[in-house]
């Protein structure tokens, strides 16, 4: 064993969700994806899919997989997290995206694998399992989001004005008066100008009302109007997900609901928090409905976060249960 070796294998047995390989993919057109592995080289193939789109893998999400069955791969999407260049949204598209993670389940060897995302990872979990349901042995999602523009704008418009009135009088005064008519298209045009006097308030607006509607109990349910136009930094979410809604996540309409039947034979669990103003159970519901083999797993009293009370612990259970069916 290598000295380089022997001190990766001592960082592994002092903290089993280490990672066992992490490097920069190439994978064309001037992006490198960062990829990282965790548990047995021999284990569970699976791969984890992180949310927004633009935001990546944390170290937490290592702790979904256990490290004694899986041989586990986190990645940081085209322009996400550690990949190069960061916030680059050139031919970043679902396409590519899928077509990434190919290049990546060649790079491990794996025949098959497990997939698992919750969001926009489910998003991606489901485009890429109905174009390559060959390479899929199990999926596992949380909060279904099929990533259309309705699901957006009724997420930020009727279901915010609902849930949060007085955070969407705050949504709405942070534009043009002339621009609240149609607020959802006014964000994402606003967030994608290249003027930061522009693109800065609306894209600190759209992260920490997105916050609120993501979580069951937030910490905060207005908007601090006079704060969107200071920042050092700004949140890299706002700006994909800009990039992907407002060109329909580069999916047709109807794209995931439409071609489910390709899931046919692949085991899936779909948890669901009761409460996600985001994805909101009746997604879930729908897609469950046409995808034979799926489950459907509440969990009350939980909205749309991971970290949500009883969620990332359904979702644990839910890799752990899929692993239990596949045969090795």
């Amino acid at each position: 064993m290598t000295p380089d070796a022997d001190a990766a294998s001592s960082i592994r047995r002092a903290d089993p969700f280490a990672p066992l390989t992490a490097d920069m993919l190439d994978v064309g057109d001037g992006h490198e994806l960062y990829v990282e592995s965790i548990g047995r080289a021999d284990g569970i193939p699976a791969v984890y899919l992180h949310g927004g789109p633009g935001s990546g893998c944390q170290p937490d999400h290592r702790r979904l997989f256990d490290p004694d069955r899986f041989c586990a791969v986190l990645f940081d999407q085209r322009g996400c997290g550690r990949s190069r260049p960061k916030g680059s949204r050139a031919h970043n598209t679902t396409a590519h995206l899928i077509s990434d993670m190919e290049k990546i389940r060649e790079k491990f060897g794996f025949e098959r694998w497990i997939v698992v995302g919750g969001s926009w990872g489910a998003t991606l979990a489901l485009a890429y399992a109905e174009a390559h349901p060959e390479r899929v042995s199990g999926i596992a999602l949380r909060a279904t989001f099929l990533g259309t523009r309705a699901e957006v704008e009724t997420a930020f418009t009727s279901r915010l004005s609902q849930f949060h009135p007085a955070l969407y009088e705050d949504f709405l005064s942070a534009l043009p008066r002339e621009e609240r008519d149609r607020p959802v298209e006014a964000y994402w045009r606003r967030i994608l100008d290249a003027d930061p006097a522009v693109h800065g308030p609306a894209a600190k607006a759209w992260h920490d009302t997105e916050r609120t509607l993501s979580e069951h109990k937030p910490a905060k349910t207005r908007l601090d109007l006079a704060s969107l136009n200071v920042w050092r930094t700004l949140p890299a979410t706002p700006f994909m997900e800009a990039h992907y809604f407002v060109n329909d996540s580069f999916m047709s309409e109807n794209q995931l609901l439409r071609n489910a039947g390709r899931l046919e034979g692949i085991p899936g669990i779909i948890v669901q928090g009761r409460y996600d103003l985001l994805c909101p159970p009746a997604t879930s519901q729908a897609l469950a409905k046409v995808w034979s083999g799926s489950e459907l797993r509440i969990v009350e009293e939980a909205g749309h976060s991971l970290y949500d009370g009883g969620v990332r612990d359904a979702v644990m259970k839910s890799i752990a249960d899929l692993a239990s069916k596949i045969p090795r």
